[in-house]
C-alpha cells in the first residue's frame, strides 16, 4: 500500500495507453468531465496523442504531452494571470525483463500542484513506477504476479494507496512506496459471494467473452466496488455484452450486487467513476442503479437490476438506439 501524508481531495486518474512511436508532440484540450491522462494512437499517424482531462468543478483543468523520449510533460490548461504552471516527469527508467513502450494507465493521487501528490504509471507487463511532481527521478517496482501485467492501478482516497486488481477479479495488489523496497506487497485475496444463477445461454455467452476488471470507488458512500465488464469480438470487433458489479467489504468478501442505490457508473477503456445519479451531469442517461459503458463509439447502458445482461446501446454521434 502507498500510504500519503495528505488525503486527496480530488477525483484524480490519468489514462495513457499507446502501441506505436510517435516523432512529434500533439496537445489535446480539455473536453470532458473527469480527469485523465490518455495517449489516442490514430492508425496511418505518425503522432501520439496524450490529454489530461481533468474535473473542473474540483480542479481547474491541466493538458499533457508525451512521446518517443518517454517524458511526460504538463502545463495548467486554466489560468488567468502570471506564469503558466508546467513541469515535466523524470524519463521512464525500463527494469530488466520490463518494458516502458506500452502503458496500462496512470493515475495521481492528488491535484497536480499538490506538494504531497504520487503520480503511479501501470505499465503492460510487470513494471509499476512512480514519482512526485517536485522530484527528479522513479521509484520503480518490478510485479512478480503475471495476473496483475494487464491490470490497471487505482488511487483509493478512502485508503490512501494503490490498488491493483487482478485479472479475474479475486487478488487486489497494494504496493508500499517507502517499503516496496524491504517488504513484498500486500495481496489481499477476495471471495466471490452471492453469485447469480444463469441459464446454459447466459453462462455460454460470459465464457465466450473477453474479461475486464476494475476497482472504482464511491466517494459519496465511502463503498468500493470491483466491476466485470463482458466484451465479445464480432467480425474484429469487440462490443460490450455486459457487467458485473460486486461490493467489497474489509473482511475481502466481495459480494455481487444489483444494487448500487442512487450511485451511477462510468466506464470506458480509459476511465471509470462512481458518483451520485443526480450529479452526473455530463453524460447520457444517467439513471441511479446504471452503467454507462464508452466502448469505442458506442454507449451501452446497463441495468444492474436486470442482472447486468440486459444491454441498450447508441451511436455516439447519432444517438440512435438500438439493442
Amino acid at each position: 500500500m502507498l500510504c500519503l501524508g495528505k488525503p486527496a481531495s480530488m477525483r484524480s486518474s490519468l489514462f495513457l495507453s499507446s502501441g506505436f512511436p510517435s516523432s512529434s508532440l500533439r496537445t489535446l484540450p480539455c473536453s470532458i468531465d473527469g480527469c485523465g491522462l490518455k495517449v489516442s494512437n490514430v492508425p496511418k499517424c505518425r503522432h501520439t496523442f496524450l490529454e489530461y482531462k481533468i474535473d473542473w468543478r474540483a480542479y481547474p483543468g491541466w493538458s499533457a504531452t508525451y512521446n518517443d523520449d518517454g517524458i511526460l510533460r504538463f502545463i495548467d490548461s486554466l489560468w488567468d494571470s502570471g506564469e503558466r504552471k508546467h513541469f515535466s516527469s523524470p524519463p521512464f527508467v525500463t527494469l530488466p525483463s520490463c518494458q516502458t513502450q506500452i502503458v496500462t494507465n496512470v493515475v495521481a493521487s492528488s491535484p497536480l500542484d499538490d506538494e504531497d501528490c504520487v503520480v503511479a504509471v501501470k505499465f503492460l507487463g510487470p513494471q509499476l513506477s512512480f514519482f512526485r511532481p517536485n522530484s527528479s527521478e522513479w521509484t520503480n517496482v518490478r510485479i512478480e504476479n503475471p495476473c496483475f501485467y494487464s491490470s490497471q492501478v487505482i488511487f483509493s482516497k478512502k485508503d490512501g494507496m494503490f490498488r491493483i486488481p487482478g485479472s479475474g477479479g479475486h487478488l487486489i495488489g497494494s504496493w508500499d512506496l517507502h517499503t516496496h523496497k524491504q517488504t513484498p506487497p500486500k495481496i489481499q485475496r477476495l471471495r466471490l459471494r452471492n453469485l447469480p444463477e444463469r441459464t446454459k445461454t447466459q453462462r455460454e455467452l460470459l465464457e465466450s467473452c473477453c474479461t475486464s476488471v476494475f476497482l472504482v470507488e464511491s466517494q459519496s458512500t465511502d463503498e468500493t466496488f470491483l466491476v466485470k465488464w463482458y466484451r465479445k469480438t464480432l467480425r474484429k470487433i469487440r462490443r460490450t455484452k455486459g457487467v458485473m458489479v460486486f461490493r467489497l467489504d474489509h473482511k475481502g468478501n466481495a459480494i455481487y450486487t444489483q444494487d448500487i442505490g442512487d450511485l451511477y457508473i462510468f466506464l470506458s477503456q480509459d476511465d471509470i467513476y462512481c458518483e451520485p445519479a443526480a450529479e452526473a451531469m455530463y453524460h447520457l442517461d444517467q439513471r441511479p442503479n446504471y452503467i454507462q459503458v464508452l466502448d469505442d463509439d458506442w454507449f451501452f447502458c446497463i441495468n444492474l437490476a436486470s442482472g447486468g445482461l440486459e444491454v441498450c446501446r447508441w451511436r455516439m454521434k447519432s444517438l440512435s438506439s438500438s439493442t
